[in-house]
């Protein structure tokens, strides 16, 4: 029987522990608060595995004494109780301890060929052969959490409260894609207590790489209107604009047509402003986007809604921008076609631009 942190028996049940696999006891002194569930920062007790018959010494170690601290504990101490405590005709108190303690021995460093190998590279075409070993304690610990979480009376509260639609205080975490593996088959006893006490099955959490969806839209590197607006998509408004333009500007009906036509444009563009807008908070602060210019990072980036509301500077360059992108965007959409851009269409598409400055915020 031995006491250990990670058992070799969790990779292969006919190991025998000590002689064809070493007894580890990982040290528990690293602790750091980086939010990791593993060696060093959860209070887990140690594990035994061994013959299964043998498993009542460990029981009887684990008794506690009036100080609360356990028969192994005084041993490892060598304290005045326990020796007063082991007083066996034709024993010495030395005999018994060394014999009990044995459990925590380590023996010769041994690793076996029935344990997962990993080929780890090192410096100059070398490796080190890495014997891959199961930490039970955290394991079950970690079982225990997500048990924690799914079963106890406070989530199965909240469940009940969001089945019937009502609100709940502390509401309730899920771990999807859990999986169960189990060690030992009818006999975890031969496996480990820890094994045998979680009727032998733990908890696998899905470790698959994320499943990336492409975005629906690149953020701007230099300029929204020449990186991001496609003046081709556009092309049947400009050329039904063109023919509205070059027509009577008194008639009221053209006037009215040609304006949901504008109108219409810049929804889309703003719909296409939203779904930068969608995207994580801070894209903008990346050096990708270093030749962005200012003013369209507060526009386009979330992290800057604040700035979009109490601030208005930014306004002005977006709407001239995109007076500037109408009137590139007409020319290049009606090349060859009898019709001067000049101050009247900047002047034109300025005006119906201010209507919708409510939209571009």
């Amino acid at each position: 029987m031995s006491i250990s942190s990670h058992p070799a028996k969790f990779s292969h049940p006919d190991i025998k522990v000590k002689k064809e696999a070493s007894s580890v006891i990982a040290p528990t002194d690293n602790r750091r608060a980086d939010g990791f569930l593993r060696t060093g920062n959860v209070a887990v007790e140690l594990d035994v595995s061994g013959n299964a018959a043998a498993l009542d010494v460990y029981a009887f170690l684990n008794i506690k004494l009036a100080d609360n601290q356990t028969i192994l504990a005084h041993l490892e101490k060598r304290t005045p109780a326990i020796k007063n405590q082991f007083t066996i005709p034709g024993h010495s108190f030395e005999e018994l301890e060394e014999g009990l303690l044995a459990v925590k021995e380590s023996g010769d460093t041994l690793t076996n060929e029935r344990i997962k190998q990993v080929y780890f590279p090192i410096n100059d075409g070398s490796y080190h052969l890495l014997s891959v070993l199961s930490p039970s304690n955290l394991m079950f610990k970690l079982k225990e959490r997500i048990n924690l979480m799914r079963f106890s009376d406070e989530a199965k509260m909240a469940r009940e409260a969001r089945k019937n639609n009502k609100y709940h205080q502390n509401g309730y975490s899920e771990v999807l894609n859990l999986c169960s593996i189990g060690f030992g088959g009818t006999k975890p006893q031969n496996i480990s207590v820890l094994n045998s006490r979680n009727g032998g099955t733990s908890y696998l959490i899905l470790s698959s790489p994320p499943e990336l969806q492409s975005r629906l839209i690149q953020p701007p590197r230099e300029n929204f209107f020449s990186n991001t607006l496609w003046a081709k998509a556009y092309q049947d408004d400009f050329q039904e604009l063109q023919k509205l333009l070059g027509g009577d500007s008194k008639n009221v009906h053209i006037r009215n047509k040609r304006d949901r036509i504008v109108k219409n444009i810049i929804g889309q563009i703003v719909d296409r402003v939203w779904m930068v807008r969608r995207l994580d908070a801070g894209w903008s602060d990346s050096e990708n986007y270093e030749s962005l210019p200012q003013y369209q990072k507060v526009w386009l980036d979330q992290q800057y809604a604040d700035n979009r509301a109490e601030e208005a500077e930014w306004m002005e360059p977006v709407k001239e921008g995109l007076v500037k992108w109408f009137l590139n965007t007409f020319q290049k959409l009606v090349k060859g076609q009898d019709l001067e851009i000049g101050d009247d269409q900047h002047s034109y598409f300025k005006s119906v631009i201010d209507e919708c400055e409510e939209w571009l915020k």
